[in-house]
């Protein structure tokens, strides 16, 4: 297990069984101590039980990301139930780094295997993680999107894309 995934699974171990955040380790390596948009993802026995990121960086490092949304990912994903102590080890855990969003024109820039997408209308904003199963166009890419952000019209609608590195 690569070591950011690791602190996600610490992070969220750590809050479930004693209510405290766990701080970023010392002496951080680049990697974690980079800035970046981070979006944890649990799964169990195959199905999403949570997740939750950050478009862009919100805090000092990616360690820190990471800590904060997996908690997020496990307590306050609205879809879900707080994850449990007894659900612990049947979690599987995904963490994606997003590259800086870039501003798109057209559907043809977008490849829902490759980048990942963001859509904002006025303060709604909406995003879709790439390479997710049973998404295979960038019009249903685009279309899920919007509705993540209740989005109805194409009306000044800005698209974005971005990729990731996924650790798991």
């Amino acid at each position: 297990m690569h070591p950011i995934v690791e602190l996600a699974k610490k992070g969220i171990a750590e809050f479930v069984r004693c209510g405290r955040i766990i701080s970023p380790p010392t002496g951080l390596s680049p990697e974690f101590a980079a800035r970046a948009g981070v979006f944890v993802s649990l799964k169990k026995h195959g199905s999403l039980r949570g997740c939750i990121g950050t478009f862009q960086p919100c805090r000092a490092s990616i360690a820190e990301e990471v800590i904060q949304n997996a908690i997020a990912a496990a307590t306050q994903d609205p879809r879900f139930a707080a994850v449990t102590e007894d659900e612990l080890e049947e979690i599987a855990y995904s963490v994606d780094v997003l590259s800086m969003p870039e501003k798109i024109e057209t559907l043809r820039e977008l490849d829902p295997k490759k980048y990942g997408v963001i859509v904002a209308q006025g303060p709604k904003r909406g995003l879709l993680l790439p390479d997710l199963e049973g998404v295979d166009t960038a019009e249903e890419q685009l279309r899920i999107a919007k509705t993540k952000a209740g989005i109805w019209s194409d009306e000044q609608l800005k698209i974005f894309r971005f990729t990731v590195t996924r650790y798991q």
